[in-house]
């Protein structure tokens, strides 16, 4: 077995850079995770009517809603078995903000041979991912159609009212780090939230992700 990411990318993923795919190598096989510290130079949002959105986001931590420059991130990628058997990867993600930090929750599992990210800390967003590997080594990722998620209800999240990510993530030879670049974007609304910033990993040994990573609860519909 490979990792989730080698898996949806296939032949692909030999073209990411070598210490992209170590990152991007993170799973149950290759037995360890992926711990990344930095700053994110710039961390942005899009105009005050998009506060109260993101600010709700926050409760489950879903979406940051905080800005700032030089702001210190962490990033833990830790893979497990979730209780319905899927191979997951966390991403869960921690900006400090003044004395309140902001964490974004993701984990990651395959789908139909592609990766989908649930958001939060109790899966009720489920987002479809289209992965591309750049010319130079980079993981290109963009979000396309998301289904939510709770209880009973399952129904189709309209994207009027919410954004749609793109991702850029590279390794930096000449710096020795990771740099990355993210917004999310409204196709009415326009700029919702984005950041760039920089980090460097550790990855150390790992066959499950501690509790405080995991999401409260597990969503089994993909």
């Amino acid at each position: 077995m490979t990792s989730i990411f080698a898996t949806a990318l296939g032949d692909d993923f030999a073209r990411l850079h070598p210490m992209m795919q170590k990152r991007f190598g993170v799973g149950l096989d290759s037995g360890y995770a992926c711990i990344g510290r930095g700053t994110m130079a710039s961390v942005r949002r899009g105009p005050w009517w998009t506060v109260p959105f993101l600010q709700f986001g926050r409760l489950r931590n879903i979406l940051v809603p905080d800005v700032g420059q030089d702001v210190p991130f962490r990033i833990e990628n830790y893979p497990y078995r979730d209780p319905f058997g899927r191979e997951t990867v966390t991403f869960v993600r921690e900006y400090q903000v003044g004395r309140r930090p902001s964490r974004f929750d993701a984990t990651m599992v395959l789908a139909e041979g592609g990766v989908l990210d649930y958001l939060g800390t109790h899966q009720h967003l489920a987002v479809d991912l289209d992965l591309r590997v750049g010319d130079d080594g980079s993981l290109l990722l963009r979000s396309e159609a998301q289904r939510f998620y709770a209880g009973p209800l399952a129904f189709r999240f309209p994207m009027l009212f919410s954004g749609y990510a793109d991702l850029r993530e590279w390794y930096d030879d000449e710096a020795e780090c990771f740099r990355v670049r993210l917004e999310v974007t409204n196709r009415r609304f326009g700029f919702l939230f984005g950041y760039t910033g920089s980090f460097t990993c550790e990855f150390v040994e790992a066959h499950d992700a501690p509790a405080r990573l995991k999401p409260r609860r597990h969503e089994r519909r993909e």
